[in-house]
């Protein structure tokens, strides 16, 4: 395990104490009784390269040390997560009525006390509430699941005018690390034509910077989505705090989580 220290809120509500996990409280005007948690890298027990809150089954960690990891988040939590089996779909489903790890890239619930998590190491986690406080979801978006409809899909699962919907975008890779090839650019620019703007030209033939931030606030705005909050991390850069695929290859997955108290 790394060594314990303290670490800054600046501004995105960090807290740790010694052997205990980092968590980030994300900063939005969200309801009383809704409650978020953002996992990072530190403060589990995996070893390298997952170190050290692994929460991700499916990487090749260590089995008993994910569960270790597990169970040091669900101390923050009222419940156990309902763990998605995320394979860059649109598919959102219903806590409620989900089984144990079903194949999603988003889920949602009205029942208090039952967490939507997805989990990420350079995607975009999307967490989103209403502003009655009577409905939250969380959403996996690669750029296929966002160029596909992931967002949309989750937005769909609420009854809410869309002025009364809160979003929120954790850890991702950031734009000046997120390259992609013309076929991404070329998708993304035929759904939507001011996606041009999320992305920069690298200098090399067919290759562009590609801003994820940017691409989710574009595609909730044409939804009429204007209360959108996050995306000021880039999980590539900032090896401390977070996982990156993009950067390591083999890595272990930090956790978003969301709940109604």
């Amino acid at each position: 395990m790394p060594k314990c220290q303290k670490t800054p809120s600046i501004k995105t509500g960090m807290t740790q104490s010694c052997n205990e996990p980092l968590f980030i409280s994300p900063q939005w005007p969200a309801p009383g009784n809704v409650k978020t948690l953002q996992s990072t890298r530190l403060g589990g027990v995996s070893l390298p390269p997952y170190d050290s809150l692994n929460l991700g089954d499916h990487v090749e960690d260590n089995p008993k040390h994910v569960a270790q990891n597990r169970a040091l988040l669900a101390q923050s939590l009222p419940a156990t997560p309902l763990w998605l089996k995320q394979v860059h779909s649109t598919l959102v489903v219903n806590e409620q009525q989900a089984l144990t790890c079903p194949p999603a890239d988003a889920s949602f619930t009205r029942q208090k006390n039952q967490v939507c998590t997805v989990m990420t190491a350079d995607c975009l986690p999307v967490l989103f509430c209403n502003k009655a406080g009577t409905q939250v979801a969380a959403a996996h978006a690669g750029w296929r699941g966002l160029l596909d409809g992931i967002l949309e899909n989750t937005l769909a699962s609420f009854s809410d005018e869309s002025e009364s919907i809160l979003v929120w975008m954790g850890p991702a890779i950031g734009p000046t690390a997120f390259e992609v090839g013309q076929e991404v650019y070329e998708a993304f620019c035929a759904q939507q034509a001011s996606a041009q703007t999320a992305f920069k030209a690298t200098g090399q033939d067919g290759k562009w910077l590609a801003n994820l931030y940017a691409l989710a606030r574009l595609r909730l705005k044409q939804r009429g989505i204007e209360n959108i909050y996050g995306g000021e991390f880039c999980t590539f850069s900032d090896e401390e705090r977070f996982f990156s695929y993009r950067r390591d290859g083999a890595c272990g997955r930090q956790a978003s989580c969301i709940w109604l108290e």
